[in-house]
């Protein structure tokens, strides 16, 4: 019997003695509390008995009450299961896992299913296993699933590493590892099918040591319908999820599959409403609807919530709260095969979200293993600050760029370019064309039309490429925004109003090794250094970073004329070439229906 095996032995046989021996108690009782019971979607006033990390049992427990008992009265208060994220990025937030989590457990958040999809795009294998190796240090579960394949779509675009079927054995069988994440790259199945064809069989090759091992595959596959739909399901080992389900079409159809729905609901990304129609006006079965943050800033991770905040929305929509509760609890864990949470029964983790409110869902404590973690929104426990190793910083491998190098050029006094369209809120976008003038060979901007240039650096020290277009909707008025955080393959992305300002934007961006940097007049109004990996931050707290984050909102709204919400994620967002319709990579511009790069410059 190995150690493992032992100490949960030992631990179920103590649960056994304290419920049978007359003269053990529970450690902990939460007494006289509504109790939300997820299995059966029912209320009703119970206790919570708890020994060690925990559940004893849920009803009666006045015999399990000793001298050295901690009794919390909860009487009017909601008992719930802690809550999960089934997906999300820590590198969206800029924060580390640690940072993250101090402002997550408040709001009752438990458990956490994060990608490391952007680190993994960077860094590799180095990458993921640095973040992987910051989990084991804290008080709430936090697991991991993996990309099998960097970048997603290798011919239009260049990552830090690639990452395929080769890396797979020595990721997924840590411990920490939950299984293989969102596979994009599959996700647009027809151009793949027909342009990229040995991706499927790497991927397939992936999934099946995935299977072979336990580990769950989930999926990614936004617009799809029928065969198209059918098949990214057996690429996924014929049980996936997607996060990326826009309509109430798509939400029935994926439902009717099979498929475990995450309706993201995030900062810049919202589709909760639309999905759950697919529920509240259709009827359907609401099992394999879980709720996702997947990418939010730690402005509204401090203002909003977490995943209360989600559920707090979802109720708005009409939906019962027990079963809105069921999206962040036992769903997800029906889907991940969590034997140990989801539910508060007997022999369960003892990770509970008391709740004072239940429509506002006013988080009041919340318990991680049997102990009090956090009251009345504040962390009651002390949770270390995380450095990385310099290994995963210096990510930057790119030299200043010159204005010249920038331009994008046409012959005449007028050109017909290609415009990205920025949809609010979503990961798509639109496909435009408008006409702009050109001045010693170089097409301007147009502030009028809301048509600016938009560029991707190559970053990595691989292809030394900058991609051009131009892109609609993103509202700037004056200066330039650059970031090194740019989905998926993370390259300096860049918009501006002139081309000197996105220079010295990107040169910015540059010399910090990586974050956020805005420019107007040559001077800089803001920026954000993000050494590790140009993603994320070890040296401010998760508050410190939400002020700095809102600061540079203000600045982008009041010194840049940004008229955009979260400008920072929105531009993040127009390189992610799995999502349609057209998105910009070093390569140039995309057009992802067809998987094939096209001119900017039309005539």
């Amino acid at each position: 019997m190995n150690t493992r095996t032992l100490k949960q032995v030992m631990q179920w046989r103590q649960l056994i003695d304290t419920l049978m021996d007359s003269n053990q108690y529970a450690d902990l009782v939460l007494k006289s509390g509504y109790f939300l019971n997820v299995v059966t979607r029912e209320i009703y006033i119970a206790d919570v008995a708890i020994k060690g990390e925990h559940i004893l049992m849920v009803g009666d427990a006045s015999d399990l009450i000793g001298p050295r008992t901690k009794v919390e009265n909860v009487e009017g208060k909601f008992i719930s299961p802690g809550f999960i994220d089934s997906h999300m990025h820590f590198e969206s937030a800029m924060l580390t896992v640690t940072e993250f989590s101090k402002l997550s457990i408040p709001t009752g958040t438990t458990t956490l299913v994060a990608d490391p999809h952007e680190i993994g795009n960077v860094l590799g294998v180095m990458g993921m296993k640095a973040m992987i190796e910051e989990a084991k240090t804290l008080p709430n579960k936090v697991l991991y699933t993996v990309p099998c394949l960097t970048p997603d779509v290798p011919g239009l675009e260049t990552a830090g590493y690639d990452v395929n079927s080769k890396d797979m054995e020595d990721l997924l069988n840590d411990p920490y590892v939950q299984g293989i994440g969102e596979i994009q790259g599959f996700a647009n199945v027809r151009p793949v099918y027909e342009h990229a064809p040995e991706i499927i069989t790497d991927q397939l090759a992936s999934v099946s040591y995935a299977k072979s091992i336990g580990k769950t595959v989930e999926g990614n596959c936004p617009g799809l319908f029928g065969k198209e739909l059918a098949a990214h399901i057996i690429s996924g080992g014929a049980h996936i999820s997607c996060h990326e389900t826009t309509t109430k079409e798509e939400m029935i159809e994926k439902l009717r599959y099979g498929i475990s729905v995450f309706m993201r609901e995030g900062s810049s990304q919202r589709n909760m409403a639309e999905c759950i129609r697919a529920i509240t006006e259709e009827g359907l079965d609401s099992r394999r609807a879980i709720l996702v943050s997947d990418d939010m800033v730690p402005e509204d991770l401090l203002k909003f919530g977490h995943m209360n905040d989600i559920v707090r929305r979802t109720i708005a929509q009409g939906v019962d709260p027990v079963e809105a509760i069921q999206m962040v609890t036992i769903n997800p864990a029906t889907h991940f095969g969590f034997q140990d949470r989801g539910l508060l029964a007997p022999g369960k983790k003892a990770d509970i979200a008391v709740i004072s409110d239940l429509n506002q869902m006013t988080i009041d404590q919340v318990y991680i293993d049997g102990k009090k973690v956090a009251e009345h929104g504040e962390l009651v426990i002390d949770i270390p600050s995380y450095v990385y190793p310099d290994t995963v910083k210096k990510s930057i491998k790119r030299k200043p760029v010159k204005t010249e190098e920038l331009y994008i050029e046409a012959k005449g006094s007028q050109a017909r370019v290609r415009a990205i369209e920025v949809i609010p809120d979503q990961n798509l976008t639109g496909a435009k064309e408008f006409t702009l003038s050109v001045k010693s060979g170089v097409v301007q901007p147009c502030m009028q039309q809301d048509v600016l240039p938009l560029l991707v650096v190559e970053r990595h020290g691989r292809s030394g490429k900058i991609g051009k277009t131009f892109m609609n909707g993103f509202k700037l008025q004056s200066g330039a925004i650059a970031e090194s955080v740019a989905h998926d393959t993370h390259n300096i992305i860049v918009c501006g109003t002139n081309y000197e300002d996105m220079a010295i934007a990107i040169n910015r961006v540059i010399s910090m090794s990586g974050g956020i940097a805005m420019i107007k007049d040559g001077k800089v109004v803001g920026d954000l250094p993000l050494r590790v990996g140009g993603l994320m931050t070890d040296e401010l707290t998760g508050k410190e970073m939400s002020e700095k984050i809102a600061e540079l909102h203000r600045l982008a709204r009041e010194e840049l004329g940004c008229g955009i919400h979260v400008p920072f994620m929105h531009l993040s967002f127009v390189s992610l070439v799995t999502s349609p319709k057209w998105k910009i990579t070093d390569m140039g511009l995309i057009e992802v229906d067809n998987y094939q790069i096209i001119p900017t410059v039309i005539s």
